[in-house]
């Protein structure tokens, strides 16, 4: 059966939704142009279209399938993610573009700037799942709204005054998606949320499709975690998508066995196990950037599946009960437990890697050593190009050095009467004088 709603939503939904659409019509016809080059980070049309796409249906299908699990809000779920999907998407690119409208007059788009946008909705799809069925359409739009124009601040924040990397700030969508949909639903939170809804009844035709949600976004969440990585680095694309995929694989598979450990028949539970069988995508997403290895990978797919499913299993009724927050999707467990662990992993994994923490004063630069350091945050070097540019750095003052040292050693060789032709020699002459040899 079908939700009723109050018969002034009707004139409510539909002047609000062609308000909103007439003012970005006006603003995209105003200050918006579409990208002349057709190269994005040194990939044609053709070759970043089909990754394009990839998220897309993540967006639209995965997410839209993934929220008909509800008896009585299954298929209206759908069509209210098409509908907010697509109004926050046009938002997003925006709001995206207001650095460039205020350097170059216009906002540029292109395929990357469209899945830039739409994993900002991504962000909003994960509020949304806190408060879905106790929220109409026109709630759900304005929430979404609000969130995007949250997310990309949060995100303009961690660029400029922390010097995150674009791809590392917009990973994090996971966390504040999970934060913003908590908040929410504690603001929504009524008196007998402690009781079972009878809107929260699910049947098996409702889980199927659920189900079939979860399959879409865990075959095209590897495309999700890999879009924004830059493709004049192969490498580093080719170990985000094996990365991403080894860990979803860890992901089900303990999901699976939590799953039948958990139960009292010893049956596989599917509710369990598409709430969870995505943990490790969510987890590698966030901490993408500093793993190496295959291995790293498999173990935070497998860390993240356990804590999701010990968390969808005790921590969504204590939620309820301790902080009055009903989470109607179990997006805590999903997002926001897994995400956290990304970002635990990627503050270790980063730590680990700088060679000597004591002697960071006594850089030359910050790009010298093996790590780089910005406003005291150390960061991981991953990529071959980054690699040659600091051995690049490291030549120059290596030279640099020499010159100056080949320098004081022509001084000192006209203040010693002696000539020669060799620099090597000289600059020899002057290291075993200082050690005592000469």
């Amino acid at each position: 059966m079908a939700p009723k709603y109050a018969p002034g939503l009707r004139s409510r939904l539909a002047p609000l939704l062609l308000f909103l659409q007439a003012g970005f019509i006006v603003i995209f016809a105003l200050y918006t142009e579409i990208d002349s080059n057709v190269k994005v980070d040194g990939k044609n049309f053709r070759d970043f279209y089909p990754e394009f796409q990839d998220v897309n249906v993540m967006v639209t299908l995965g997410f839209g399938f993934l929220c008909t699990f509800l008896v009585r809000h299954g298929f209206s779920g759908s069509g209210f993610n098409l509908l907010v999907a697509a109004m926050a998407t046009q938002w997003a690119v925006i709001l995206n573009g207001i650095e460039s409208w205020y350097y170059r007059g216009k906002i540029r788009i292109n395929l990357r700037s469209l899945v830039v946008a739409e994993m900002c909705t991504a962000s909003a799809l994960i509020s949304i799942g806190t408060v879905l069925g106790k929220t109409n359409p026109v709630h759900l739009v304005l929430i979404a709204l609000l969130e995007v124009t949250g997310f990309v601040l949060n995100e303009w924040l961690l660029q400029t005054l922390l010097a995150v990397r674009m791809q590392n700030s917009i990973m994090l969508l996971h966390v504040f998606g999970t934060l913003f949909g908590l908040m929410l639903t504690r603001l929504l939170y009524r008196k007998g949320s402690e009781q079972r809804f009878e809107k929260e009844k699910f049947d098996r035709k409702s889980g199927l499709f659920s189900m079939l949600g979860t399959l879409f976004l865990w075959m095209f969440w590897p495309s999700f975690n890999s879009v924004l990585v830059d493709s004049r680095a192969p490498t580093r694309k080719l170990g985000a998508v094996c990365g991403t995929y080894l860990a979803l694989a860890v992901s089900a598979v303990t999901a699976a066995a939590v799953s039948v450990l958990s139960n009292p028949k010893g049956k596989l539970n599917p509710i369990l196990m598409q709430s969870c069988i995505l943990a490790g995508g969510v987890a590698v997403g966030v901490s993408m950037s500093v793993i190496q290895q295959p291995w790293e990978a498999m173990i935070i797919g497998f860390s993240a599946a356990a804590i999701s499913t010990i968390g969808f299993q005790y921590l969504k009724i204590h939620m309820l009960l301790t902080f009055q927050c009903h989470d109607t999707c179990a997006i805590l467990s999903t997002h926001g437990l897994p995400g956290l662990l990304g970002w635990l992993v990627h503050l270790l994994l980063q730590i680990k890697d700088c060679d000597d923490h004591t002697t960071i004063s006594h850089l030359h630069s910050p790009d010298d050593d093996h790590c780089q350091f910005g406003h005291g945050i150390p960061h991981r070097i991953d990529s071959q190009d980054e690699v040659l540019e600091t051995t690049s750095k490291q030549e120059m003052l290596r030279r640099s050095s020499f010159l100056g040292v080949s320098k004081s050693c022509g001084a000192q060789v006209r203040r010693n009467n002696l000539t020669t032709s060799d620099p090597g020699g000289i600059c020899m002459y002057s290291l075993l004088q200082r050690f005592g040899e000469v």
